[in-house]
């Protein structure tokens, strides 16, 4: 059984849980485990059984494919307050995984296993109403990102995903190879479009990060 602390933290990442019947709060609390994942650990492989319904209470993890030369290509992102929806979609479909999933840092999650799973869905009108709206806002996601890999240019790209991870300080802790696969290219391809934009003032170049120097010119689409 979990702890008070970890079923606390899981109903305050996700205020759904408050409006399950006395019951199926019950059948919740007595299935759901915890596991936390380290920066780098796996979280689903290819192809892997979906055994449980994930919800991430901190952390982030990172979804992708490898074609076939190797090369990486991101899908999407689960950061905290998030779920899986290759997850959800493995869990109401069935089949295997059809990407891999690994932690970008240390990462808890909340771990509902598929019997209690489809047993909440047939059972919880609270739960079912949240698992089918995050199921239908994240495939809308999925699309954004389908048509900005199809039509965005690279530059633009590489952009929006600076401005996306960039902390408050303007940071962006990532190597230019990380870059490259959050936005579906190559090292030398992202190293060159980096070394113009420093040396036009937009970023400053630092091992392993990207400071950003002007978010107004980055977030113009301006970049060519």
């Amino acid at each position: 059984m979990p702890d008070n602390h970890q079923v606390e933290r899981w109903i305050e990442r996700f205020p759904l849980i408050k409006g399950f019947s006395a019951a199926h709060l019950q059948i919740a609390r007595g299935t759901v485990h915890f596991p936390v994942l380290e920066a780098g650990a796996v979280a689903y492989e290819l192809d892997g059984a979906c055994a449980n319904y994930l919800m991430c209470i901190d952390g982030r993890t990172r979804v992708f494919r490898l074609s076939e030369g190797g090369r990486e290509v991101l899908i999407y992102k689960v950061k905290a307050g998030g779920t899986c929806v290759l997850t959800t979609q493995c869990l109401l479909a069935g089949g295997g995984f059809p990407a891999e999933s690994i932690a970008e840092e240390r990462t808890e999650l909340a771990a509902i296993p598929a019997a209690t799973f489809q047993q909440l869905m047939a059972e919880s009108p609270e739960f079912r109403s949240f698992v089918l709206d995050d199921y239908s806002r994240l495939m809308a996601s999925m699309f954004t990102l389908i048509e900005e890999v199809a039509f965005a240019p690279l530059e633009q790209r590489l952009a929006r995903r600076l401005l996306t991870e960039a902390g408050p300080d303007g940071v962006v802790h990532k190597t230019h190879q990380q870059l490259a696969a959050d936005v579906g290219s190559v090292r030398e391809v992202v190293s060159r479009i980096l070394a113009q934009w420093a040396e036009a003032g937009l970023v400053i170049l630092r091992r392993g990060q990207v400071e950003l120097a002007d978010r107004a010119a980055l977030a113009s689409n301006r970049l060519n």
